[in-house]
């Protein structure tokens, strides 16, 4: 309890849920929270994707895994993916175009990347053009950096895009294109799967391929 306050900046007047909730967070790191898997084994070890805002927990995990018998898990953290109001906005299911959503119809994808996707361009075509877009601030550059697999068309969008001759508006087609295609083919997919399909998917089982080495 001390180590969560101490981690966590917490006091004695912080509800208890806030106290518990890092062991919660924990709990899913160390094989003996899945026997249906892993049996009684202790030597799996846990890779764990997060973003960085998640570090004090694993850190917290990775200092009690050996006290509890248990390997340390292992992170990779991942870039935080911007809401589209930019880096100072949070993506939201209350704010409809803070992010663009699996269920958007095409128009929807283009109205929120045209209307909403934070800018790195300049004010006035002119400034554009002398200055070139910030690279630093412009989310359907981000975005393209995420989403795009073709890192040589990748790289020269940055290059011409930074140097003022490429405008924010063909920057966003092709964010526009290129996410309406991802978000199509997801919906394709998506259409498919029965609830009998996700019952299995969910169900508890044993998984011995999980264990093959």
């Amino acid at each position: 309890m001390n180590q969560v306050r101490g981690i966590f900046g917490l006091t004695q007047d912080d509800n208890i849920g806030k106290i518990g909730f890092p062991a919660v967070q924990a709990a899913p790191s160390f094989p003996g929270v899945f026997p249906h898997i892993f049996g009684s084994r202790k030597d799996v070890r846990c890779l764990i994707p997060c973003a960085i805002d998640q570090d004090p927990y694993f850190r917290m995990t990775r200092d009690v895994a050996p006290r509890l018998g248990y390997m340390k898990p292992a992170l990779i953290e991942a870039r935080f993916f911007p809401a589209l109001q930019g880096e100072s906005g949070k993506m939201s299911a209350s704010d409809p175009n803070s992010a663009v959503f699996v269920n958007d119809t095409a128009k929807q994808i283009k109205d929120k990347i045209n209307k909403y996707a934070f800018s790195g361009g300049g004010a006035t075509l002119e400034e554009h053009r002398a200055n070139g877009a910030n690279l630093d601030v412009d989310v359907p550059w981000k975005y393209l950096n995420f989403f795009m697999e073709d890192d040589s068309k990748l790289a020269n969008i940055g290059r011409e895009y930074g140097a003022g001759r490429m405008l924010t508006g063909e920057v966003k087609a092709e964010l526009v294109a290129l996410l309406t295609d991802i978000v199509g083919r997801h919906q394709k997919a998506r259409a498919q799967v029965t609830e009998d399909i996700v019952d299995a998917f969910m169900a508890v089982r044993p998984m011995h391929s999980a264990l093959k080495r």
